[in-house]
């Protein structure tokens, strides 16, 4: 996967999405920068400025996936794998529903998917560097573009969504002692039950984690 490095942008996705609209570069593509000072969280939200966090994106036709991976549960998908390779190096992040990275009970990063044209789309941002104030930062040393470039080798060959919801269905325990966001509605994920396709069903009502 080619992968396009910035010193500055406003938002990798924004910057990325931008590209194959005018059909300059193709999937598969990834953009990574050293400062984003636009980005864009869950549901809106900015993501503060700071230089020298993981800031990239990334764009996968949707083909090139594993056939068992609802579109639906992309986020969770993109974000566990990720996950993996951190806690392979030594960290204790965690995932939880359905996008954000934690590191005990602070987050550190999560990340944003849209679907277009077939492809894939997400957005990551994660704390290596530093952190506002009430989020918290990875606790391990990492060489970001060496983390990229390992990330993105794990889509040459990506495992089954089977695979990778067997081990995060363990780890859904955490997220019961959090909210989530369903309609600017904040959720508790108490007494969540996690279906095999990533979905929840929470107060009565069957929700996904598409972000």
């Amino acid at each position: 996967m080619q992968i396009l490095s910035l010193d500055e942008v406003d938002s990798t996705q924004r910057y990325l999405l931008e590209l194959l609209k005018s059909q300059t570069y193709q999937p598969p593509l990834a953009v990574i920068t050293k400062c984003q000072f636009a980005g864009k969280g869950s549901r809106g939200n900015a993501w503060l400025e700071s230089s020298d966090n993981l800031y990239f994106s990334f764009a996968i036709e949707k083909e090139h996936l594993p056939k068992d991976l609802k579109l639906e549960s992309a986020s969770i998908y993109f974000t566990y794998l990720l996950k993996e390779l951190l806690a392979k190096q030594g960290s204790k992040v965690w995932l939880k529903w359905p996008n954000d990275f934690y590191l005990g009970d602070k987050k550190i990063g999560g990340a944003i998917t849209n679907f277009t044209k077939g492809v894939l789309v997400c957005g990551i941002g994660l704390n290596t560097k530093s952190a506002p104030a009430d989020f918290g930062q990875l606790d391990i040393e990492i060489e970001n573009i060496l983390t990229l470039e390992q990330y993105l080798k794990l889509f040459e060959n990506p495992p089954q969504w089977k695979q990778v919801f067997r081990k995060y269905r363990i780890e859904f325990i955490k997220s019961k002692n959090f909210f989530t966001h369903i309609n600017e509605e904040k959720i508790s994920l108490k007494d969540a039950e996690l279906l095999d396709d990533g979905s929840l069903i929470c107060e009565g009502e069957r929700i996904f984690g598409l972000r």
